[in-house]
């Protein structure tokens, strides 16, 4: 059922953004690309920030952070296309053959991005740790391709580089442990997205129960179910 979607996805987004032409196609790879970024950086405070001043309950906690990146991925789409528009009033003529495969490669990198990103957000929906055929540590593209896990990879990349803020790196899922407890010089950054929100998914179909299987960072602990008084737990916030 997974494979369905995503192919869904990949083609529908493609083919809506090569009916654009290179130009617009051009446009809409950028707004997604960068719309991406910005969603994958901040939602999780953005979702800490929704359930400390709104609904805090312990479902809502659980919602907010796929509501917090759907909301800023398609904003952001919505509002660099609308200034692609007015930048770009008229479109540049382009030769007939060259128009063909660069719109429809441009296209397709945007549909496979957009698979990506939300591919990515279905690990931090109030799901199940796995369903329809999607599994955390699989490869959930036809079995042979991670697009979620390569999303994330790049996300990390660009966070520890041109996305520096004042010559300080905000690391993307940059939780940093010794590889030997006993020797901090073997200091690394540990990425634990998938796991993290495996372990959260699990624990919000249980009730806030953590089963046997739930497996969380080390030196976590499984953290109760948050009533409306308590400190969200949205995100990485709950572990």
């Amino acid at each position: 059922m997974i494979n369905f979607l995503l192919l869904a996805v990949l083609f529908g987004v493609t083919y809506f953004v090569a009916k654009e032409g290179p130009q617009g196609a051009a446009v809409t790879l950028f707004a997604v690309l960068f719309s991406g970024l910005i969603a994958m950086n901040f939602f999780e405070p953005l979702a800490m920030f929704f359930s400390a001043n709104f609904m805090g309950s312990f479902e809502w906690q659980h919602r907010w952070d796929v509501i917090a990146l759907l909301m800023l991925f398609s904003g952001g789409v919505t509002l660099i296309r609308l200034m692609g528009d007015k930048l770009f009033p008229t479109y540049a003529e382009v030769s007939g053959m060259l128009y063909e495969i660069s719109r429809w490669g441009l296209g397709l990198v945007t549909g496979y991005i957009t698979m990506s990103i939300l591919l990515t957000a279905l690990h931090v929906a109030p799901l199940p740790r796995e369903f329809m055929g999607f599994t955390p540590e699989g490869q959930n593209f036809l079995g042979f391709a991670a697009p979620d896990r390569q999303w994330l990879a790049f996300t990390q990349y660009v966070s520890e580089g041109s996305m520096k803020i004042g010559g300080t790196a905000r690391i993307f899922d940059g939780a940093e442990y010794p590889a030997k407890p006993t020797d901090l010089s073997t200091q690394r950054v540990w990425s634990s997205f998938p796991i993290r929100y495996a372990a959260r998914r699990e624990l919000y179909t249980t009730g806030g129960q953590a089963s046997s299987t739930a497996i969380l960072p080390p030196g976590t602990a499984n953290p109760p179910p948050v009533s409306n008084g308590g400190a969200p737990a949205t995100g990485s916030g709950g572990f």
